[in-house]
C-alpha cells in the first residue's frame, strides 16, 4: 500500500471545536486532492460521524484505486439516551449530541464499527484500519480487537491495520506483540516532543512497520512563525512557548518559517511514511502544500542540534 508523504486530517471537518460548512468541507477535501495528497483519515469520533459522512461524499466520484482511505474502530457511535432535546457533543467537536460513544474493542465491536463506518462513507472497503486510542483497554484491545482486524486483512478486506495513539509506551508494545503494519503517533514526534525517537521509532524501523506522524504542530503552537496558542490541547506552558520561539529564531536565519520546519521534521526519520495534517478549509490545505513544497536547507537541522533544539 502506497502513501502520499502528506495525509488528511479529517478530524476538522467532522467540526472539531467550531462548526464547518458542507462546502467549506467538500473544499477542503477537493483542494487536498488537487494538490496531490492522497491519503485520508477519519474516525468514528470525530464529530460522531459527521467526519466520515463528510470525506466519503467528497471522494465520491473519485477513482477508489487513486487515493488510500483510513478510519478506526475502538468507539461505537450510539443513540443517546432519552428524547432530547439534546445538547452539544462533549468531546471537543461542535455538533448535537443526539448520539453518543461506547468503547468497544470487542471482536464483534470492530467489525460492527467498521461496518457502520463503511456506511457512512459510502464505500465498499477501507485500506486502513486502526485501533483507535486504546489507552485503557489493552487487554481487549491485544485480545479480541488486533486479532479481528488480522482476519480482516488476511481475508483482503482490509490492506493494513495498525494503531493510532497519543503516547509511544503502549505503540511500542503493540509493534512487539503483534503484527501491526503500522502505527499513527500523534505528537510525539515534533519539534518539540521527540519522545517518540527514544525507543517506538527505532523499534519500527527495526521491525519494518511504518510510521504516520499526526499532530506535528502540537495543536497550535507550531502552526504560525510566531508561536503561541495551545500545547496538546491547552495553554502553552512558558518553557515550551519560549523553546518554540528559539526554535522560529533559529529558522528563521535560513529563510525557513516554524511550521514549514514542524512538516518537515518528522520526515527526516525513515520509520516516518507519511505526515497527516488536519484541516478545515481549502486555504488551510493550500497553504500547508505550499509550505511543504518549499525546501528545507540541510543547515537548519545542524544549526537546531547545535543549540540543543534538537538531536
Amino acid at each position: 500500500m502506497q502513501v502520499s508523504r502528506y495525509g488528511f486530517g479529517a478530524a476538522p471537518i467532522g467540526n472539531l471545536f467550531s462548526p464547518v460548512g458542507e462546502d467549506e468541507a467538500r473544499a477542503a477535501v477537493d483542494a487536498a486532492y488537487e494538490a496531490g495528497i492522497r491519503l485520508f483519515d477519519t474516525a468514528p469520533h470525530y464529530g460522531l460521524g459527521l467526519s466520515e459522512r463528510r470525506l466519503g461524499a467528497a471522494l465520491a466520484g473519485r477513482p477508489r484505486d487513486s487515493y488510500t482511505l483510513s478510519t478506526k474502530v475502538g468507539r461505537l457511535i450510539v443513540p443517546a439516551d432519552g428524547d432530547g432535546p439534546f445538547g452539544r457533543d462533549d468531546q471537543g467537536f461542535d455538533v448535537p449530541a443526539s448520539s453518543r460513544r461506547v468503547w468497544d474493542f470487542s471482536r464483534d465491536g470492530v467489525r460492527r464499527s467498521l461496518e457502520e463506518s463503511l456506511e457512512r462513507l459510502g464505500l465498499e472497503s477501507a485500506d486502513l484500519v486502526l485501533i483507535h486510542d486504546p489507552d485503557d483497554h489493552w487487554e481487549q484491545a491485544v485480545s479480541e480487537a488486533y486479532p479481528a482486524l488480522a482476519e480482516l486483512r488476511d481475508a483482503g478486506v482490509v490492506k493494513a491495520i495498525g494503531v493510532g495513539m497519543n503516547q509511544t509506551a503502549m505503540l511500542a508494545r503493540f509493534v512487539r506483540e503483534t503484527g501491526v503494519d503500522l502505527v499513527m503517533l500523534a505528537g510525539r514526534y515534533t519539534l518539540l516532543d521527540r519522545s517518540g525517537q527514544e525507543e517506538l521509532l527505532p523499534l519500527c524501523q527495526e521491525r519494518g512497520v511504518s510510521v504516520l506522524a499526526a499532530g506535528v504542530f502540537n495543536s497550535g503552537l507550531l502552526a504560525t512563525h510566531d508561536p503561541s496558542g495551545t500545547y496538546d490541547y491547552a495553554p502553552a506552558p512558558g518553557p515550551l512557548l519560549e523553546r518554540a520561539r528559539r526554535v522560529a529564531s533559529v529558522c528563521e536565519r535560513h529563510g525557513v518559517t516554524l511550521p514549514q520546519a514542524a512538516l518537515a521534521f518528522p520526515l527526516r526519520h525513515p520509520a516516518v511514511v507519511s505526515v497527516v495534517v488536519g484541516a478545515r478549509s481549502a486555504d488551510e490545505v493550500v497553504r500547508n502544500a505550499a509550505l511543504t513544497a518549499r525546501p528545507v536547507p540541510e543547515d537548519l537541522w545542524s544549526d537546531l542540534a547545535a543549540e540543543g533544539l534538537i538531536s
